[in-house]
């Protein structure tokens, strides 16, 4: 299970999935910066090259549609049962500006288009307080988002 806490995200339905490199940075592709490219595609470790959504049998990166309140929060947990903490461990984790059809048709990749938002997941040491600790052997996952809007 994934529970988002974010803000400041457009209000809807919003393609989110785990991406292959953990990095969010810009690329060019074809002349053009596009942002957030330098993730790559969805994490696919048995190279199905098949986009069937979280319950289907393709990506292992593709997660249930994330629904943004309209105050622009995103807090509702979501079932990821093909994802387990060691898989997304330095990856990233992408927005995309609209929904998921988890389907290649009639656009690839289930038609969530750009990439508004990104980050990458890192392990971090929290204590019990919540306060980072290197003598602390409770590990958890911090993602960290970028708004990717401003970074042509």
């Amino acid at each position: 299970m994934l529970t988002p806490n974010l803000k400041d995200l457009p209000a809807g339905d919003h393609g989110f999935h785990i991406h292959q490199n953990p990095s969010c940075e810009s690329l060019k592709k074809d002349g053009i910066s596009i942002a957030g490219l330098a993730a790559g595609g969805h994490f696919d470790p048995g190279n199905t090259g098949k986009h069937e959504g979280y319950m289907g049998h393709g990506h292992k990166g593709d997660m249930p549609v994330l629904t943004v309140n309209p105050n622009g929060t995103a807090d509702k947990a979501l079932i990821v049962p093909h994802l387990k903490e060691v898989d997304i461990l330095g990856r990233s984790i992408m927005i995309h500006a609209g929904g998921d059809n988890y389907s290649d048709t009639p656009l690839p990749l289930g038609g969530g288009g750009a990439r508004i938002a990104c980050g990458v997941i890192k392990q971090v040491e929290v204590s019990e307080g919540g306060q980072g600790s290197a003598d602390n052997e409770v590990g958890t996952l911090l993602t960290v988002f970028q708004n990717l809007a401003n970074s042509f």
